[in-house]
């Protein structure tokens, strides 16, 4: 297989002392991996030679210091620092986090400068990242910053697509953060991404209310009649499937859901507490309307199992694979919209 056939996948190491390494070897322990990708683990040879050693991994690891040191068929790594980090498993520590940030620094600049094709990211502390140089909530905010675009946190599975109106926004705050540009600016994304990354030319979506019942016609709140109905309206009259609001409560069990190829959620708990529950540790983070591609597991860093070899590196390797399959669907996407032509042709 050609390079250019062969993706790379950028991975930052996340939070060194949670599980990011276990489910990284995990995944590239089956072979069959490398012959859709050419992973590059950002880190440093000295903390994967740890790590394989620690989780009895045979893996193979390429250690390299540029970008065209990498070789297919092997577990590269990019030696983002060379001095020795000693990894405490489950402690949470801002050391660590400032060696996850290196990391997620370099994969990001190689991101960007086509080093790379496509980043996975694994699990970092909240907490621990904060420094004086770096004040983003998570990954999310800063590719946003780094990459451009219009970024929404985009959960998703083979069946399941659920976007936010407001990802990590304090539930106080979330009815004054929804405003009618915000309504439009997210739905696009949304629209766009369908489109684009997923292959489906008219998108249908469904968003959730604001308020319990949708305000039960104001007696709950008025957020959702004087703010998020006319604003779909007006979205719907420009000719995008948009519906709703549906109130949240019944949306997903009475597999509503199932209508719609994307699912808008007011808020962070409000979508992604469904996903997670019929998505059954398979779901993918990614980071829509961004000019690259970026996806991660839907977990965090797990410190109370870290180091015993406990990890499912299920959502990890869906996020792998996710990652993938949104590159080469931008790929095509892109190139028939360049020419119109192949695509009518490819429909005849």
């Amino acid at each position: 297989m050609s390079k250019a056939e062969n993706i790379i996948v950028g991975i930052s190491i996340g939070d060194l002392n949670g599980i990011g390494g276990e489910i990284i070897l995990n995944t590239f322990e089956d072979e069959r991996v490398f012959d859709f990708c050419t992973p590059v683990v950002f880190a440093s040879i000295k903390v994967m030679n740890f790590l394989t050693s620690h989780f009895n991994s045979e893996i193979t690891l390429n250690s390299c210091n540029h970008l065209n040191q990498i070789k297919e068929g092997q577990l590269n790594v990019y030696n983002v620092w060379k001095e020795p980090f000693e990894i405490n498993f489950g402690k949470e520590d801002l050391k660590s986090g400032e060696y996850a940030i290196k990391s997620l620094e370099a994969a990001t600049a190689a991101l960007k400068n086509e080093g790379i094709d496509v980043l996975l990211t694994a699990p970092i502390s909240k907490k621990t990242i904060q420094s004086d140089t770096f004040k983003f909530p998570g990954h999310t905010d800063y590719l946003a910053q780094q990459l451009g675009g219009n970024s929404l946190m985009f959960m998703i599975t083979d069946t399941l697509r659920v976007g936010l109106l407001t990802d990590h926004v304090a539930v106080k705050d979330v009815s004054k953060a929804i405003t009618p540009k915000l309504i439009q600016d997210k739905i696009d994304t949304v629209y766009e991404s369908l489109k684009r990354d997923f292959g489906i030319e008219r998108p249908k979506i469904a968003v959730l209310g604001i308020n319990p019942h949708t305000g039960d016609s104001g007696v709950i709140g008025t957020e959702d009649d004087d703010t998020l109905r006319p604003t779909l309206q007006k979205i719907k009259e420009s000719g995008k499937l948009v519906f709703g609001p549906y109130a949240a409560d019944s949306f997903f069990g009475s597999n509503n859901y199932k209508n719609f190829d994307a699912i808008i959620a007011s808020y962070h708990d409000q979508g992604l507490i469904p996903f997670k529950t019929l998505s059954f540790g398979r779901g993918v983070n990614y980071t829509a309307g961004l000019t690259r591609v970026r996806t991660s597991p839907d977990h965090g860093t797990a410190f109370e199992i870290a180091g015993k070899g406990e990890a499912d590196n299920n959502s990890f390797k869906e996020a792998l694979f996710a990652g993938i399959h949104i590159f080469k669907q931008r790929k095509e996407y892109e190139e028939l919209t360049a020419n119109p032509l192949k695509k009518r042709s490819k429909k005849g």
